[in-house]
């Protein structure tokens, strides 16, 4: 409960906003009991971290691994559930990984090292589908899946940080329709590229 609402607090505030105080308060808890259970705030930050990723594999990898095949039916269900996660509000402040990364993302130490391996664990993943179904003769065009896979992590990072800022839903559509251009200009199929759908 401490760790649901440490990372749903973070990704409004940052990691920088978690203190031991502040979430004894929103639990319940004693700020001893609290500090006895993760010791400092840095043990926090990273407690937060690692429970942000558990949240995001259950929310968006292991859904799109359970419900398709390898390929590019796997490539557009990554997607489709990105968008969802994120414009469904899993976390109040949008992706956690895309506000932590701002925040950590010129500050060196344990903390920005983890979310640096969550968000490449997760960047890693769709290039290796990608690169599956680039191999496997779905995207017949493409010869580089770590490039596509920093295009497609643009577009939903920039639907994810623009929808918060304008609050909007607009960006979505945006990167959802960005997304299917790429990957049918790439020879995917237009009928399973369909599949990675407007939000609503």
């Amino acid at each position: 409960m401490i760790l649901a609402h440490a990372i749903d607090t973070a990704s409004v505030d940052g990691l920088e906003g978690l203190t031991i105080g502040r979430l004894a308060d929103a639990a319940g808890h004693s700020k001893s009991g609290v500090a006895t259970l993760f010791g400092s705030k840095e043990q926090l930050q990273l407690a937060t971290v690692a429970a942000a990723r558990e949240v995001f594999i259950d929310t968006v990898v292991a859904p799109a691994r359970a419900n398709t095949d390898r390929g590019l039916a796997r490539v557009c269900a990554l997607l489709e559930k990105w968008l969802d996660y994120s414009e469904d509000r899993v976390f109040s402040g949008g992706c956690f990984f895309a506000a932590t990364s701002v925040e950590y993302d010129a500050r060196p130490g344990v903390v920005r090292d983890a979310i640096a391996a969550a968000s490449s664990e997760w960047e890693d993943y769709l290039a290796v589908s990608i690169e599956y179904a680039m191999n496997a003769g779905e995207l017949p065009l493409l010869d580089d899946a770590r490039q596509l896979t920093f295009e497609l992590v643009s577009f939903l990072e920039a639907a994810n940080t623009r929808s918060l800022l304008h609050e909007s839903a607009e960006p979505y559509r945006r990167a959802a329709t960005a997304a299917r251009a790429r990957l049918i200009a790439l020879g995917g199929d237009p009928e399973l590229v369909a599949t990675v759908a407007d939000p609503s």
